[in-house]
């Protein structure tokens, strides 16, 4: 038909290796239109992938989901986090692709694969994707789709883990620029030099302006959000000091617990800082990938 035409043009339009009858199939393994044009959309933001795909690889599935997210950091973001941590998931023949998106699942140059010869295990719990590694370690993928979790599962005892596995056995984000591996903790491409934001950098922004360290991870929404509650904790401060300095009666009392607050407020800003720079952000705002 003339849609279903219009769609494959689409599709073709991306110039990705598509596994189409995989990709277009439902968990029984019957062709479904709705599903091609759920993963064409989906597809369309991933359109630079070709540049890290291998020769003889293809994509089996794409779906949404979150980032692997703390207890802790859940509690103290709210909700708000999983829009946050919102992430594309890639599985094709030879790896799970990682990629930490924006609100809309629009690409921001931050990206990780997961080699299955490095698993021990892949299971969808519910609506968390948990990956067992050969090295005894776990991580779990928060709020995967439900349109997709039926084909995943179907998907997941076709994927063999055999092979050499890594040395790191884990988790390994990627170049966004020449698309080779990157060294945990090191914050420079050792191949291209493409410079990444620095774990320390973030630290030392985040105590010093009010909502630097949401600015400096692009998150200009919590970096107003914190700049208006540390701004106000800041002036209750300085106004309580004065006034205990003048010997205004109970003053003292209102310092110690504003004072308490603003460093609690700094932390929190410090600890997510942390956890935004793990997903590798380039210094760069565009990037033009090596072909």
């Amino acid at each position: 038909s003339a849609n279903h035409a219009a769609v494959l043009h689409q599709e073709d339009s991306l110039d990705l290796p598509l596994d189409r009858e995989i990709l277009f199939s439902n968990h029984k393994g019957n062709y479904k239109k709705r599903i091609e044009k759920r993963q064409t959309k989906l597809l369309k933001n991933v359109a630079f992938l070709k540049n890290f795909l291998k020769e003889d690889e293809k994509i089996l599935l794409i779906t949404t989901g979150c980032s692997p997210t703390p207890i802790l950091e859940q509690l103290l973001t709210g909700w708000i986090f999983i829009y946050l941590k919102r992430s594309l998931f890639i599985f094709t023949n030879k790896r799970l692709f990682h990629i930490p998106t924006k609100r809309n699942y629009s690409y921001r140059y931050s990206i990780a694969h997961i080699l299955y010869p490095d698993c021990d295990s892949i299971q969808l719990k519910g609506n968390r994707l948990v990956v067992g590694y050969k090295n005894g370690k776990k991580e779990k993928f928060l709020y995967i789709a439900r349109k997709e979790k039926k084909k995943i599962k179907a998907l997941l005892p076709t994927i063999s883990f055999e092979g050499t596995p890594s040395e790191i056995q884990k988790r390994i984000h990627l170049c966004p620029r020449c698309t080779k591996e990157l060294e945990e903790e090191k914050y420079i491409c050792p191949h291209c030099f493409l410079e990444f934001k620095e774990k320390d950098k973030a630290k030392k922004i985040s105590l010093i302006y009010p909502g630097g360290g949401y600015f400096y991870t692009r998150h200009p929404f919590l970096g107003v959000s914190d700049a208006i509650v540390e701004t106000i904790l800041l002036v209750l401060v300085i106004v309580s000091l004065i006034d205990a300095i003048k010997g205004v009666e109970g003053s003292g009392y209102e310092l110690f617990p504003f004072a308490i607050l603003l460093v609690i407020e700094k932390l929190i800003s410090v600890y997510h800082s942390n956890h935004f720079i793990k997903e590798y952000i380039p210094k760069e705002k565009d990037i033009v990938p090596i072909a």
